[in-house]
């Protein structure tokens, strides 16, 4: 899904991140459409990476903190922006999505470290299950409000409502947290063929079509969909007590900038 003359751009943009603000960076994943498995042809490379700052930039008695973001336009079809490992720690404690997706792409620029791993190893650890559920429920939700109720409807965007329905189906059944990869998640629904057939269909016409267009909605996606989306208001998921994370997350923080900084 990335060619090596892309893999190299990025890491070239990458290296004048590293040079112009004074980090190191720690990972660098694909997000998005490529990560998820059905972009089109012209899909946008979304590179993600999480730095690590020097010691003294945590070290100060000011009253507000540094920015802690990287970002910058995109440029040819590239999207490239990341988050200092302070924030990307906070919002992992949170479950956040964008973090845990990220650490879980299967599209890796590259790593430095030990960061990458143990986060991974933290995973299980940190992860809400019922934050997870709250989270993709809303966001098939929102795109199927937004985009699916009409006669004609773009059909790309059923990617964005089935991905966070198959995800709740894997919390649900799993109690982990959902892969990033579309075929993984599909493997929740491989009881119903009728559904799958469709599916398969429609990642055909995504893979190989810039625009997708308006066209009649489909109608075996469309049921599974509503069906799903009535489901889970029905439900309240159930809440799980976790142990105390932070020790962990500021154990990773300070190893971290002693194995990067010395």
């Amino acid at each position: 899904m990335v060619s090596m003359a892309v893999q190299e751009e990025v890491r070239s943009r990458l290296r004048r991140a590293e040079d112009e603000h004074d980090v190191k960076i720690l990972l660098a994943v694909e997000s998005g459409s490529r990560a998820w498995g059905f972009a089109s042809p012209n899909s946008d490379y979304d590179a993600r990476f999480i730095y690590v700052n020097k010691p003294e930039w945590y070290l100060s008695v000011g009253l507000e903190e540094h920015r802690d973001v990287i970002e910058y336009p995109i440029i040819d079809d590239m999207d490239i922006n990341g988050w200092d490992l302070r924030k990307a720690l906070r919002l992992f404690w949170k479950s956040n999505p964008g973090f845990v997706e990220w650490v879980q792409s299967t599209i890796i620029y590259e790593h430095s470290g030990s960061f990458h791993e143990r986060a991974k190893e933290l995973l299980p650890h940190v992860y809400s299950v019922e934050s997870g559920i709250y989270h993709y429920r809303s966001m098939a939700k929102t795109n199927y409000r937004g985009y699916l109720q009409n006669p004609q409807v773009p059909l790309k965007k059923y990617f964005y409502v089935l991905r966070p329905l198959l995800s709740v189906r894997w919390l649900e059944q799993f109690d982990t947290p959902a892969p990033i990869e579309f075929d993984k998640l599909r493997g929740v629904i491989e009881r119903e063929p009728e559904l799958q057939q469709a599916i398969d269909d429609l990642l055909v016409i995504k893979r190989a079509s810039p625009e997708m267009g308006l066209s009649p909605q489909i109608i075996p996606i469309q049921q599974f969909i509503e069906r799903e989306l009535h489901r889970l208001e029905t439900i309240k998921p159930i809440r799980r007590e976790r142990k105390e994370v932070e020790p962990l997350l500021s154990e990773l923080f300070r190893s971290v900038l002693k194995e990067t900084w010395g």
